[in-house]
């Protein structure tokens, strides 16, 4: 049986049940300060084991942030956070040189995207020109300045806020970053009870506050790499590539997914189904990620925009399962 050595020294079984009671741990942990949204929870769980990223779209309020914090807290991860703005530089995000009197040399100063879980709040308020210096650091996981190339510590995560387009100052994502973030998610407004749990206890700080770490880094990057071992049999694989053969052919789309789209949809999946305790990929754990993998990269061929996921998950799901 396989183990997973946890930040005491301690090998702990990573069976079926082992692993389920794990991630159900995990999301148990992060709902207590995120209410009532178990299942964006386990979304951006699973995108990160799957060693993506993650964009969140929706308006202010609604925890955005707040839930990038708690998933640092619970894994172990470091973590930081730059607030985007329209002045903000790319040097803001990946650091300075500053000439040191004393060598009488520039000593380079790393910014904030040198960290394991980076928040990158209300990212489409910064212009295209500091938007783009996360783009090698997200692909590569590596900053290159001044001819120099510096890499960066794993794991490495970054979680980006978005507001929507309508709101005043904000400058839309380009396609080549969006086509980044493995995963998009809106939290939406709580449930009533949930909210009247969070109007009744005067917020969430106090619970954040003191959420513990039950994992760290290695453990973490340990469990990245039994998830990318989860088998996909032929057929699983030709059931994607006839997801992707139908955004290519289907008058209702603009331009169809790519073949890095269908890398991470499959990506997305093996971790679905590794944090429901099985080594075997279904469609079913297709369908689940994929409105969330495929929803920011497909726009409607009338100019209209994005489907909703209503419309898109009808649609995708179209597509004949295989026998």
């Amino acid at each position: 049986m396989t183990t997973i050595n946890d930040q005491t020294g301690n090998d702990l079984p990573a069976g079926k049940n082992e692993i389920i009671e794990l991630f159900e741990t995990i999301a148990s942990n992060v709902s207590r300060v995120i209410l009532g949204k178990k299942d964006q929870v386990r979304l951006a769980l699973c995108c990160l084991f799957a060693e993506g990223h993650l964009l969140i779209e929706d308006i202010p309020g609604i925890g955005k942030t707040t839930l990038a914090k708690v998933l640092a807290e619970t894994l172990g991860l470091e973590f930081r956070r730059i607030q985007c703005t329209s002045d903000m530089l790319p040097g803001d995000i990946l650091g300075v040189s500053v000439f040191d009197q004393n060598s009488g040399t520039f000593q380079f100063h790393p910014g904030p995207i040198f960290t394991q879980v980076l928040l990158s709040d209300e990212i489409n308020r910064a212009t295209p020109k500091t938007q783009s210096a996360l783009l090698e650091a997200m692909e590569e996981r590596q900053v290159t300045f001044e001819g120099l190339t510096r890499p960066l510590v794993l794991p490495f995560f970054v979680i980006a806020t978005q507001n929507p387009l309508e709101q005043a100052g904000t400058f839309p994502l380009p396609e080549s970053q969006l086509d980044r973030f493995l995963i998009r998610i809106e939290l939406g407004y709580p449930d009533r009870a949930s909210e009247h749990t969070l109007l009744q206890e005067g917020g969430t700080q106090e619970v954040l506050a003191n959420i513990t770490a039950l994992l760290s880094p290695e453990k973490v990057i340990h469990l990245q790499q039994l998830a990318a071992k989860v088998h996909t049999s032929k057929t699983l694989v030709n059931y994607v590539q006839d997801i992707l053969e139908f955004t290519r052919t289907s008058p209702v789309f603009f331009m169809g997914l790519s073949p890095r789209a269908g890398l991470y949809l499959l990506r997305a999946s093996r971790v679905w189904a590794f944090m429901h305790g099985r080594d075997y990929v279904l469609p079913e754990d297709v369908q689940k990620v994929l409105p969330y993998v495929a929803g920011h990269r497909l726009h409607r061929a009338d100019g209209q925009g994005e489907l909703r996921r209503e419309e898109l998950t009808s649609l995708l799901l179209s597509v004949h399962v295989p026998a």
